[in-house]
C-alpha cells in the first residue's frame, strides 16, 4: 500500500514550509506514524552527508531528525548549489553531476523528473506517510513548463497540496488568493487547504477574514499557525543574523563573514545559542570592529568569494584583527582561504590559482571529486573529547599533525582552521575551545538536543494550530474534546 503524501508549497519562499514540514514530521512520529520528508528540488549552499555517502540539503536533514529517520539521498534527490557567474552546482540523487547554467535553466530540469520520481517512490514504498516542501512559489508562469518544484512535481506524482502563506510578512490574504488565482484549472484542484503562518497577537484580530479568504478562494482554512517564540531552527537559505546589534556588554563577540557564495552557515548555531556569546554576520570591514573571534565559513565558489574579501576591504580588516590579537577560525572554505596558496588545475572553479591571505601555512589543490563523509571522533586539540561533524569539500589541503578536527594552526596559535562543518555542535568540543581560547566555561550543550527540543516546541504548536480532522487524515490521533 502506497504512503499518504502530502505536498506544502507556499506563497513565497519564505513563508515557512521548511520549519512546517519539520513539525510536521515530529508531529506524525511522536504517534508512531513512519513519516519521512522529500524535497524534489532545493537550491542551496547549505548541504549535509547522508549516511548512504550522498549530500542533501540542510533542511531535510533537519526534517529527517525531526521525523526521527536517517537523512537519505532520496529525500532531496536535486539539489543546486549556486556558483559564481550564473551557475550552480547539480547535485543529483546525492552524487555531483555537472552544471547548471541559468540561460538554460527551464529546460534543463526536464529531464531531472524521472530520479525525482525515482527517488519519491521509493521512499513512498518504505513510509507511511510522505511530506513532501516546495521551493519559492508555485504561482509564477514563467518556471510552470518543466517544472519539477512545485505543481509540476505535484502533477506528475499525483500529490495533493496545502498552500501556506507567512502573515508576518503582510498582505497573507492577497498572498494566498493571488496564489489561488494564477493557477491554471488543474493545478488549483490540487489546493486541499490553506495555512496562515507565524500569526503573532490574539486570533480574534482576524475577524471574519479567514472565512472570507476560504469563501473567495473555494479552499478552506484549516489552521492559524501562531509564531514560535525564539524559534531557532538550521535555515535552508538566508543566515538568521546579518550585521546588527553589537550583542550586550561582556559577551563573546563571534563575526562570521558572510561573502557572496556563503556556505553551511548554521555551523554557527551552536555558538550563538551559548549564554555569554553573541553571533552577527558581517559583510563590510566596518562590521568587524570589535570582533572577539571571526570566523570564514564555508564557500561555493573559493576565487571569487576570496576575490571579493579583497575588494571589499574585509580581507583588510581581518588582517589588522589578527595583528591586534585578534583570533580567527576558518571552516572548509575559509580554511583554504586563510591558507598560503590555492590551486585549481583540474578547472572545478573554472580553474586557475590564486594566493591565500596567508594566515595559515597550507596549501589547497582543487580536486575534481568531492569528498563526502560523516565524521565522528575524539579530538587532539584543545581537548580529548568527543567531536562529530561532517566533510564537503573538493580540496585537498595538507593537515598538520595533532590537531584534529583542525588541519592547521598559525604559529601564534590564534588562527585555525578545519574542513568539519557543524564542528562547534558538540557540547564538550565547543566548551574546551571556549574554555581555551576565552576562558570562557559556556553551557556545553549539544546542539541536536537543542534542536530536539525546538522541533518539539514546534510540534505541539501544530497540533493545536491545525484542524484536528487534518491530522487525523495523516495519523495524529483526535484530541479530546474540552
Amino acid at each position: 500500500m502506497s504512503a499518504r503524501t502530502l505536498m506544502l508549497q507556499g506563497t513565497c519562499s519564505g513563508a515557512g514550509k521548511t520549519a512546517l514540514v519539520a513539525g510536521l514530521c515530529r508531529l506524525l512520529a511522536r504517534h508512531g506514524v513512519r513519516v519521512a520528508p522529500f524535497k524534489p528540488q532545493n537550491m542551496s549552499n547549505n548541504a549535509a552527508v547522508t549516511r548512504d555517502g550522498g549530500e542533501i540539503g540542510r533542511g531535510q536533514w533537519l526534517q529527517a531528525l525531526a521525523a526521527g529517520v536517517p537523512a537519505h539521498t532520496d529525500m532531496n534527490p536535486v539539489l543546486l548549489k549556486p556558483e559564481a557567474e550564473r551557475t550552480a552546482q547539480v547535485v543529483l540523487q546525492g552524487q555531483v553531476t555537472g552544471r547548471l547554467e541559468a540561460r538554460a535553466f527551464r529546460e534543463a530540469r526536464q529531464p531531472l523528473l524521472p530520479p525525482v520520481l525515482e527517488s519519491f517512490e521509493r521512499l513512498r514504498g518504505a513510509y507511511d506517510v510522505v511530506l513532501v516542501e516546495g521551493a519559492g512559489s508555485p504561482a509564477e508562469p514563467n518556471l510552470r513548463q518543466g517544472d519539477i518544484a512545485n505543481m509540476g512535481f505535484a502533477e506528475a506524482a499525483d500529490v495533493p497540496v496545502w498552500l501556506v502563506g507567512d502573515i508576518d510578512r503582510g498582505g497573507v490574504f492577497a498572498s494566498l488568493l493571488g496564489t489561488l488565482e494564477w493557477l491554471d484549472v488543474a493545478d488549483r484542484r490540487r489546493v486541499e487547504a490553506l495555512i496562515i503562518n507565524r500569526f503573532r497577537g490574539s486570533p480574534e484580530l482576524l475577524g471574519e477574514a479567514p472565512a472570507q479568504l476560504a469563501e473567495r478562494g473555494g479552499v478552506p482554512v484549516i489552521g492559524v499557525v501562531p509564531a514560535v517564540p525564539d524559534l531557532h531552527l538550521p535555515e535552508e537559505d538566508a543566515p538568521y543574523r546579518m550585521a546588527g546589534p553589537r550583542g550586550s556588554g561582556g559577551a563573546l563577540q563571534v563575526v562570521a563573514v558572510a561573502y557572496p557564495r556563503m556556505s553551511n552557515h548554521d555551523d554557527l548555531d551552536a555558538l550563538d545559542a551559548e549564554s555569554g556569546v553573541h553571533v552577527r554576520f558581517a559583510r563590510q570591514p566596518r562590521d568587524l570592529d570589535g570582533a572577539d573571534l571571526v570566523v570564514l565559513p564555508g564557500s561555493k565558489h573559493v576565487f571569487s568569494d576570496l576575490a571579493w574579501l579583497r575588494e571589499s576591504g574585509v580581507a583588510e580588516a581581518l588582517l589588522r584583527h589578527c595583528r591586534y590579537g585578534g583570533r580567527v577560525v576558518g571552516l572548509c572554505g575559509g580554511l583554504q582561504m586563510l591558507g598560503e596558496h590555492i590551486e585549481d588545475p583540474e578547472g572545478v572553479e573554472g580553474g586557475g590559482s590564486a594566493p591565500g591571505l596567508g594566515l595559515l601555512p597550507v596549501r589547497t589543490r582543487l580536486a575534481a571529486t568531492k569528498q563526502l563523509a560523516e565524521v565522528h571522533g575524539h579530538a587532539e586539540w584543545p581537548a580529548p573529547v568527543t567531536v562529530t561533524g561532517y566533510e564537503i569539500h573538493h580540496g585537498v589541503t595538507g593537515a598538520q599533525e595533532g590537531l584534529f578536527p583542525f588541519v592547521a594552526r598559525s604559529d601564534d596559535g590564534r588562527v585555525l582552521g578545519s574542513y568539519l562543518h557543524r564542528l562547534f555542535d558538540s557540547g564538550p568540543f565547543r566548551r574546551a575551545l571556549l574554555v581555551e581560547w576565552f576562558a570562557l566555561e559556556g553551557e556545553g550543550g549539544d546542539e541536536q538536543a537543542r534542536i530536539e527540543a525546538e522541533l518539539d516546541r514546534l510540534a505541539d504548536t501544530l497540533e493545536q494550530a491545525l484542524e484536528p480532522a487534518w491530522l487525523e487524515a495523516l495519523g495524529v490521533p483526535g484530541r479530546p474534546a474540552g
